[in-house]
């Protein structure tokens, strides 16, 4: 991994001609918005899941600020271990720590900033225990999945997707300040959910996976193998999926949203292993993200229509 890291070196490592063209925006892509609005989403449906009328505005602004925070500052943490990859591979080669516009040290203090930021709010308006499983969450990621799982193991999504299943239950916690069951079947769901969606991206991107050094699925046992299980947990997704309804957590409406989507999502995986096709690979992991979406807004239109 290191021999390919040098072969490319990073694009604008001059870091004194970087600085001069540093924006807020840089900053902003430091934190991976598009990953943290998915997150806050999520976190949203899970306080509005957890009483049945709706949060008052304070945990709902304070709960989702904090919690954003401390999730942007894992993000930046993420730049900065995989500084190196990301100069190997073309979709993250233009990141700011990759390209040295902003330096290692720089994109630290920054994380620091927002953890700390994140920490007193949670603490201060929402309530510790939110507080501390967002930071769980953080050092889950950003130390354990991705200093060590993601370069170790190509199970390395199964063992660290638990950390980016988190915010259903910070939101839940964030209302009610305990860990209840139905607040961790959602995190069940998602936790279910990670593996097919990376690996398919994964089948799409595999040769830049395997110029990194990455061992991902794909890379390590090859497509069939990763089509496989992709169709495997799959199945074991609509099954978990259905818990909510099973438990009385939810009713016809979310049955019904429930089976639709995770039926597709099996065409899909079928399809993939049927043609091992890479355009399949990149729809599958497109529709997974949909099929996430849709599943809790589902979920939410449910509770409200029966509460």
């Amino acid at each position: 991994m290191s021999e390919h890291a040098k072969a490319l070196p990073a694009q604008g490592t001059n870091t004194e001609s970087g600085a001069a063209g540093i924006s807020w925006r840089d900053f902003l892509e430091l934190t991976k918005p598009t990953v943290v609005a998915m997150m806050i989403l999520t976190s949203v449906i899970g306080m509005l899941l957890a009483t049945p009328g709706v949060p008052g505005w304070e945990v709902l602004l304070y709960g989702n600020l904090g919690i954003a925070l401390l999730a942007g500052a894992a993000a930046v943490v993420n730049h900065v271990v995989d500084q190196k990859i990301d100069t190997v591979m073309a979709r993250t080669r233009k990141r700011p720590v990759a390209t040295g516009k902003i330096s290692p040290l720089d994109a630290l203090l920054f994380a620091s900033v927002l953890a700390v930021a994140g920490m007193v709010i949670l603490v201060w308006q929402v309530n510790a225990l939110t507080a501390w499983l967002t930071l769980a969450s953080l050092v889950g990621y950003a130390g354990v999945y991705t200093l060590f799982l993601k370069r170790m193991t190509p199970q390395n999504i199964v063992i660290g997707g638990l950390a980016g299943a988190m915010p259903p239950l910070l939101g839940w916690t964030a209302v009610t300040g305990q860990v209840e069951g139905h607040a961790l079947l959602l995190v069940l769901i998602i936790f279910a959910w990670t593996p097919p969606h990376f690996w398919a991206l994964a089948i799409h991107r595999k040769e830049e996976y395997a110029k990194a050094g990455i061992p991902m699925l794909p890379v390590t046992h090859g497509n069939k193998y990763t089509e496989l299980h992709i169709l495997l947990y799959t199945l074991m997704l609509l099954a978990v999926s259905l818990l909510p309804f099973v438990t009385g957590m939810s009713g016809m409406i979310y049955l019904v949203g429930a089976l639709a989507l995770g039926l597709r999502f099996l065409q899909y995986a079928v399809r993939l292993l049927r043609g091992d096709d890479r355009r399949v690979a990149l729809n599958t992991f497109k529709y997974s993200i949909t099929y996430l979406m849709a599943l809790f807004v589902v979920l939410l239109v449910d509770h409200f229509v029966f509460f």
